[in-house]
């Protein structure tokens, strides 16, 4: 089969280079276009070290863009890590269509933040969909799904980096291989339990201290690592990292430091409390909490706060 690969970044360039390894003939990949002073993206760099044609267009809406896509005459487009919007002409113009990596057991959680939104809504597990697009937000009939079990301290990049990560190289993988026996189904999306969230950046990312103390465990840790849930100390905007939730609790109000040592900083919340392990100021890099309370100095009884 001829392959177009649609991409970026490190998962890109990994399914890139084991579809070559296992001898799969890619004929091109297109990544997003790149910003000036900007380091090539992983997945350029990874095909134009094999001499495949690496092709950034501004947009897909562009005539000429689509036609020089279509010159390619693919056999199967693999959209693998694709934040662009990807015309519905494109996934049509491959003779055995277009598959599309996504990290979660759809139609749950729709929408580029699918795993934040596993871990902060309390999910128990979630998993990965390969699935035909559509043209629409992650929709469209699912070729087969891989599911996982949600730790209570995981966060959204120990999910992603240990787990749904490599798995869904290996998904792309075998979907490809059932796609050439003639094998792969294309079963609907059931239309109850869809869910779509918006992205998880810091339109969403704000500590509400109101929370009970395992729904704000949830929040830290699906914010973990990007964006950051973040509150403010003294002033200035910090972000959370790390988090576990404690057995103690506290009776001072939500957001007030009981504890500083080893393990982090121990704040109180809404029935219970957690242990934040690092901290992420305004400017610079993140550092353990007990690093932080101390260049702050930093005192049982200060308490984080919420300001608008």
């Amino acid at each position: 089969m001829k392959i177009v690969l649609i991409g970026q970044a490190v998962f890109g360039a990994k399914v890139f280079e084991t579809l070559m390894e296992k001898g799969e003939n890619v004929a091109a990949v297109y990544t997003p276009e790149e910003k000036p002073g900007s380091r090539p993206d992983p997945l350029k760099e990874a095909a134009v070290s094999k001499s495949i044609p690496v092709f950034q267009p501004a947009t897909y809406k562009d005539d000429k863009v689509f036609s020089e896509y279509k010159d390619l005459k693919p056999t199967l487009t693999i959209m693998a890590f694709v934040t662009d919007i990807i015309p519905a002409r494109f996934l049509d113009a491959a003779t055995r269509g277009a598959i599309c990596y996504h990290p979660s057991i759809l139609p749950r959680h729709r929408g580029a933040s699918a795993i934040n939104w596993a871990v902060m809504m309390g999910d128990t597990k979630t998993g990965l969909t390969i699935f035909w697009p559509d043209g629409g937000i992650d929709t469209g009939p699912i070729l087969l799904q891989k599911e996982i079990e949600i730790g209570t301290d995981d966060t959204t990049g120990s999910l992603y980096f240990n787990h749904l990560f490599p798995m869904g190289v290996d998904a792309i993988l075998e979907s490809v291989a059932l796609i050439r026996e003639g094998r792969a189904p294309r079963i609907p999306q059931e239309k109850a339990g869809a869910t779509y969230e918006p992205p998880c950046d810091d339109r969403v990312a704000k500590i509400d201290w109101n929370k009970q103390a395992w729904d704000l465990h949830n929040f830290v840790r699906g914010c973990d690592p990007q964006p950051g849930a973040f509150t403010w100390f003294k002033g200035e905007r910090v972000r959370f990292l790390g988090s576990k939730l404690l057995k103690e609790t506290s009776a001072a109000p939500p957001g007030t430091i009981f504890r500083i040592d080893d393990q982090g900083i121990g704040v109180a919340a809404v029935q219970g409390s957690l242990v934040v392990g690092k901290i992420k100021p305004e400017k610079g890099g993140k550092v353990s909490g007990s690093e932080f309370a101390a260049g702050q100095g930093m005192k049982e009884g200060d308490r984080f706060e919420t300001l608008k």
